[in-house]
């Protein structure tokens, strides 16, 4: 006996088969259940969804000899013969080999005639895109208002190519891509039901191959349970799929993060020697850093069971989130570029070395620091005096320009075993203790974690407690990871390891809580009153409204910087 594909055996037989389109599923059991059937049904979706297997099991609910049911015995001649695609009242038709007028009017020809052996004869067109802009009009009266005995299931891959007139003719239903976690159990259930030796990591390689597809996932484990002679190993799925190991992206990040640059060309050897798609791999590191992105703002968040959980949390736990960001896209746009590159390797070496360059720190210190930003709130336009923004507010408002040691994660990387840094932040804490503003720009914070320190008031320090007063709207700033670095970057403050206290709310005593954040919003506050109040006085402006009846638009006016 010839060998049945796994695609063709495995094949749902019924609705109760049937899993992942709950959505269609419901509807059409409900419909055949009342005798609401419409006469006209579209199934869209990529492929291997289910398109065509949803329109044979509703084509044999619509002619079991048991009768009109949702459930199909599966027994009579009219289920088996449609099992075997050989019922004759079921007319299957492939649009992309037929897409001439003439072929869709000869199919039409004989709708009038009464079926020969069931219930309903049913037209089942397959990828109806295809047709002719001649065959979609031959087909709309009949379509439209067909005879009480035929009924039309159109699948497609492609609905937004089907004239609008045929859309409003049918009940359309949208199949959805199966997920991998989907995919993964029904490999897994097929694999024991075949009785066929398999490894859960090649099961989990081969449902994210899929990528979304039922038929494609039961095709590659054909051809897997083939290259492996009968056992399905991961080396063996990964030698045939060509798929990358994820350990090995794994290893990239964990040598980034490391700032080791020597690590990271031995893990780019490492994986040469399996001649990978280079662009792939970027794809892959991006993937994995957005999901590291996603753990890091919802730690609790549940992620594709079939990934390694453990060492995603490991990694998004090591990793700052703005490193995450930064590398993030740095691999997107390294992927864009790739093809420009002289070499694929070459190309994919530089994108490494970009990340290895570049901290989210350095940046958000270069636009701090620069020449043009830092005198700007002094010499804005409209700024009077007292209007501008103190220096000590504007060193915390900015990403401090290193100038005793460099920010802690670039000094990880660069700085020698001999030469720590660590003892002159003492020495920096004595001259500035209890002024927050300077302490904060001192610490070089960077991100969420300055914004946080930002909101906060200085209470005072009494031994190793450290005690913060956050205000009220910067409450959704404080998070375990942020909160913890705040007190790491305090501790290598003073030198010494630190409690963190915070109280929220306003300062005691009716005082109102005098945080950088605001002192930053009271100023920008003057200098836009000030811009406005010298556009209101301006003598060329106040001619303008005389003369012309010209309106000044305050929420128009914004403070410019004098360079």
């Amino acid at each position: 006996m010839s060998y049945l594909a796994l695609a063709r055996k495995w094949r749902p037989r019924s609705f109760t088969e049937l899993a992942g389109q709950d959505h269609v599923m419901r509807a059409l059991v409900n419909a055949l259940q009342t005798g609401r059937v419409h006469h006209a049904f579209l199934f869209t979706g990529t492929r291997g969804v289910g398109k065509t297997t949803i329109a044979r099991i509703l084509a044999k609910s619509l002619n079991c000899e048991t009768g009109m049911t949702p459930t199909p015995c599966g027994v009579c001649s009219a289920c088996r013969e449609i099992d075997e695609g050989r019922f004759v009242d079921l007319i299957e038709v492939d649009a992309a080999s037929r897409t001439k007028v003439d072929d869709t009017r000869e199919l039409l020809d004989n709708v009038q005639y009464a079926p020969a052996r069931g219930r309903y004869k049913v037209y089942l067109i397959d990828e109806v895109h295809m047709l002719s802009t001649h065959s979609f009009n031959a087909l709309l009266k009949t379509l439209e208002e067909p005879p009480p005995h035929v009924k039309f299931l159109l699948a497609t891959t492609d609905p937004q190519k089907l004239p609008v007139t045929v859309l409003s003719r049918c009940l359309q239903f949208n199949l959805k891509r199966f997920p991998p976690a989907m995919i993964l159990n029904r490999l897994k259930f097929i694999c024991e039901q075949e009785s066929i030796e398999f490894e859960i990591d090649a099961l989990r390689m081969v449902a994210r191959a899929a990528e979304g597809s039922m038929r494609d996932a039961l095709s590659l484990l054909d051809q897997v349970i083939a290259f492996g002679g009968g056992k399905l190993t991961a080396e063996d799925t990964r030698t045939m799929l060509g798929t990358l190991d994820r350990a090995q992206v794994f290893g990239i990040v964990e040598a980034l993060m490391a700032r080791d640059a020597r690590k990271v060309l031995d893990r780019v050897n490492e994986l040469d020697e399996h001649a990978p798609d280079y662009r792939e791999v970027l794809a892959e590191l991006a993937s994995l850093l957005q999901k590291l992105a996603l753990l890091q703002a919802v730690p609790d968040l549940q992620i594709d069971e079939s990934d390694d959980v453990e060492t995603y949390k490991k990694l998004a736990a090591a990793i700052t989130p703005e490193d995450a960001q930064l590398f993030y896209q740095i691999a997107i746009v390294g992927r864009r570029d790739l093809e420009l590159a002289p070499d694929a390797r070459g190309g994919f070496e530089m994108v490494l070395l970009r990340m290895l360059a570049f901290s989210a720190q350095e940046v958000v210190a270069s636009a701090g620091s620069a020449p043009s930003a830092a005198p700007a709130p002094a010499r804005s336009a409209g700024a009077s005096s007292g209007g501008g923004v103190p220096a000590s507010v504007r060193a915390a408002a900015a990403a401090p320009a290193p100038t005793q040691s460099p920010a802690p994660a670039v000094q990880a990387a660069h700085a020698a075993p001999s030469a720590p840094a660590a003892p002159a932040a003492p020495a920096a804490a004595s001259g500035s203790d209890g002024d927050w503003n300077a302490m904060v720009a001192q610490m070089g914070l960077g991100g969420i974690t300055r914004q946080l320190a930002a909101n906060c008031a200085f209470l005072g320090r009494q031994g190793n407690k450290v005690r913060l007063s956050l205000a009220p709207e910067g409450a959704h700033y404080r998070t375990a990871m942020m909160e913890e670095k705040l007190k790491q970057a305090l501790s290598t403050y003073y030198g010494e390891s630190v409690v963190l206290e915070f109280v929220e709310g306003e300062a005691s005593g009716g005082e109102v809580m005098n945080t950088p954040a605001r002192q930053l919003k009271a100023a920008a506050d003057d200098r836009l009153q000030n811009a406005r109040s010298s556009i209101e006085n301006d003598p060329n402006i106040r001619a303008m409204k005389e003369i012309f009846g010209a309106t000044v638009t305050p929420e128009s006016i914004r403070p410019t910087d004098n360079h």
